[in-house]
C-alpha cells in the first residue's frame, strides 16, 4: 500500500510541474518564443541539476537538432546557463532560477531589438519626409501630409526613447526601487 501512495504523489508532482510548464510555454510563446523552448525552460527550471542535451532530449522527446537550437535560443535570452562540472566531458546547462533576472533578460533583450528596428525605419522615414517638405515641385497636398507624418513619427520616436529608458531601468536594477522585489 506503500508503493501505490508513493506512486500517487509522484503522479501529482509531476502534473503540478506540467501544469507550470505548460504555462510557461504558453506565455513564451506570446512573446515570440516558440512553445517547445517554453517547455524545454520549465523543464529545466524543475530539474535538481544541470542536464546534458542528451538528457534532455530524452525527458522532452525533441531531436538533438532542435534540442541543440531551443538550448542555444534560452542561452540566448539568458534563461538558461551553460554550466561546468569536473570529470563531465558534455556541456550542461541549467535553467536561471532567479525569475527577476530571467524577466529582466528576457524583456530587455525583446524590447532593445523590437526598439531598434523601429527607432532605424522611423528615423529614416522622418530624413526623407523632411526632404520631401523640402521639394518645391511636391504639392502643398503632399506636404501637409508629410508634415503630419512627422508629428506621428516624432510622436512615437518620443515613445521609443521613453521605452530605452524603462529598459535601462531593468538592466541597472532602477526599476527595483519604484517596484520592489518581495523578499
Amino acid at each position: 500500500m506503500g508503493v501505490k501512495i508513493n506512486m500517487n504523489g509522484e503522479k501529482r508532482l509531476e502534473q503540478a510541474r506540467e501544469r507550470v510548464i505548460d504555462a510557461i510555454s504558453q506565455n513564451m510563446h506570446l512573446y515570440g518564443v516558440t512553445e517547445s523552448v517554453g517547455r524545454l525552460y520549465g523543464a529545466l527550471y524543475f530539474q535538481e541539476g544541470p542536464m546534458t542535451l542528451d538528457e534532455m532530449k530524452e525527458e522532452l522527446g525533441m531531436s538533438k537538432t532542435s534540442m541543440s537550437t531551443s538550448v542555444r535560443n534560452l542561452v540566448d535570452l539568458k534563461m538558461v546557463d551553460k554550466v561546468w562540472r569536473k570529470g563531465v566531458r558534455k556541456d550542461l546547462y541549467q535553467a536561471e532560477y532567479d525569475w527577476y533576472q530571467t524577466f529582466t533578460d528576457f524583456f530587455t533583450i525583446k524590447w532593445r531589438a523590437g526598439v531598434s528596428i523601429n527607432v532605424s525605419a522611423m528615423e529614416k522615414s522622418l530624413g526623407e519626409l523632411r526632404l520631401l517638405m523640402e521639394d518645391e515641385q511636391v504639392d502643398e497636398h503632399i506636404k501637409e501630409s508629410a508634415q503630419i507624418d512627422i508629428q506621428k513619427i516624432t510622436a512615437a520616436l518620443e515613445y521609443y526613447d521613453w521605452l530605452n529608458r524603462l529598459v535601462d531601468s531593468f538592466e541597472s536594477q532602477e526599476i527595483f526601487k519604484l517596484v520592489p522585489k518581495k523578499q
